[in-house]
């Protein structure tokens, strides 16, 4: 299989550097390159690679605005590339894959790239079960429906306000508060309204701590909270988006469309 991987650095000899030391390695192809962030959310809009290097401090777009940036696709994997240690703690609560301080050192290279083996055959994994699911909601929605229930326990074991320890400081987030959540590989973008913040959790586990009543997934990367929805507009190919109390929009794939027919009926 082979690894399609962008480089982002504001830096041209730190890219050149980085490139000689990804020669060894066959299943990695750098497809392209990008100087600063706002190019860099374009092209991994547009190319949507597997794997991203990402310069931390940059001029503008930082490299932490840059995976908030591309929250809406399925983001690629993220290794931060940097020469501050002082980013590492924050970089590891959006769970990237490692931190890499320059100069890149082989054998650090070398873990990650495993690292990155390993994530990739683990997502694969993940979507293969979740296509089943689809295709259960399809031909028997009902059963569907009983694997998506609460089945009948009561709200107290579910969270009421959740600890995300975020640029260093922690914040207590009332569950209700939560407009949308957005994963991104281990680690999940929890969306107030008026407020945004990286937490380190699966979207599994962190739908374990929901009330999948109130708490449901409308596309393979996105949980919404259903009490915050305002209104439906339905999109082409069956899709639609929600819009939420704070404006914000959120699509809602084919393969979750059950989740609409609970606002027009």
């Amino acid at each position: 299989m082979t690894i399609r991987t962008i480089l982002v650095d504001d830096e041209k000899l730190a890219i050149q550097g980085l490139q000689v030391r990804l020669e060894p390695f066959e299943d990695i192809e750098v497809i392209d390159t990008c100087a600063n962030g706002r190019e860099a959310i374009r092209k991994i809009k547009t190319e949507k690679p597997d794997l991203v290097f990402l310069d931390i401090q940059m001029p503008g777009f930082d490299g932490f605005s840059v995976v908030k940036g591309v929250m809406e696709i399925d983001p690629p994997l993220f290794v931060f590339v940097t020469a501050y240690e002082e980013h590492a703690i924050r970089a590891f609560e959006a769970n990237a894959v490692n931190y890499l301080m320059k100069p890149v050192d082989e054998d650090k290279l070398a873990d990650t790239i495993e690292r990155v083996r390993q994530r990739i055959a683990e997502k694969k994994s993940t979507e293969d079960a979740e296509q089943l699911l689809d295709v259960l909601a399809e031909v028997a929605p009902d059963r569907a429906a009983q694997f998506n229930d609460a089945s009948g326990e009561s709200t107290e074991r579910f969270e009421k306000l959740i600890n995300v320890k975020d640029r260093g400081q922690i914040f207590r987030v009332e569950v209700d508060s939560i407009e949308h959540i957005d994963a991104a590989g281990d680690y999940m973008i929890i969306s107030t309204g008026d407020n945004s913040l990286v937490l380190r959790e699966t979207m599994k586990d962190l739908e374990r701590r929901l009330d999948p009543r109130k708490f449901q997934r409308v596309h393979r990367s996105t949980i919404v909270n259903l009490d915050q929805v305002r209104q439906v507009k339905p999109h082409t190919n069956g899709e639609c988006f929600l819009v939420l109390d704070s404006g914000a929009e959120v699509k809602v794939s084919r393969s979750y469309r059950d989740v609409v027919a609970r606002f027009v009926h």
